[in-house]
């Protein structure tokens, strides 16, 4: 076979990944993130609160290319997508990265653990140019959010974080994948604030149409 002909490989895998690939925004054959869908993650900061008055910055709208792009990441193992996702969370952690700030994801169960392989708030961090810090773990078994109607979802993880550190005064910002009720970052920001630190900033890579605060 002459040089002309020969096939690398490499290329070929690749090949045939893209040819088997679909746009995880849009589901376009032949791209792993299509052009209009890259456009939909360019991140829109706004401010949503808790309901416990914490402020959050949020990078994206939990809808349509956003949401689609996310499921895959968080249920489908396409952690391809937390490049584009995490560069979009940059645009509201960086801002909030004070001199000294500890960047704390809110802990991932170890059954999300288990069926993923990976940490999705941590991840986002990593490709978002932070590095996190694995503070925050759960005391208890507490039930998936997303299976919750919202004046529930306090009670399912009310008092089931504690710090492994103590922050003997430094500044903290928590980290969060998906924004809705607000109940997870306020129990976060709860057990940091017990274990010392100062919350000075909180983020999320989105928030969901019912997010507080949103209109």
């Amino acid at each position: 076979m002459g040089i002309g002909t020969r096939r690398d490989p490499l290329l070929a895998e690749i090949g045939a990944l893209l040819l088997a690939a679909r746009c995880a925004g849009c589901e376009l054959p032949g791209v792993l993130l299509c052009d209009d869908c890259r456009t939909a993650l360019e991140p829109s900061p706004r401010e949503v609160r808790t309901p416990a008055g914490l402020r959050v910055r949020t990078a994206l709208a939990l809808e349509g290319p956003v949401a689609s792009c996310v499921r895959r990441l968080k249920g489908e193992g396409e952690t391809l997508l937390a490049r584009p996702l995490g560069a979009a969370l940059a645009a509201v952690l960086t801002p909030a990265l004070v001199s000294g700030a500890w960047v704390i994801p809110v802990p991932t169960s170890r059954g999300a653990f288990r069926r993923r392989g990976y940490r999705v708030p941590e991840l986002l961090v990593r490709r978002a140019g932070a590095d996190p810090q694995r503070v925050l773990t759960l005391t208890r078994r507490v039930r998936d959010q997303r299976e919750l109607a919202a004046p529930d979802r306090a009670a399912n993880v009310r008092g089931a974080m504690r710090s492994r550190r103590s922050g003997l005064g430094a500044p903290a910002v928590v980290v969060d994948d998906v924004i809705t009720t607000g109940a997870t970052l306020d129990e976060a920001a709860r057990a940091l604030v017990v274990a010392g630190f100062v919350v000075v900033g909180a983020v999320a890579l989105a928030a969901t149409p019912k997010s507080p605060g949103s209109g």
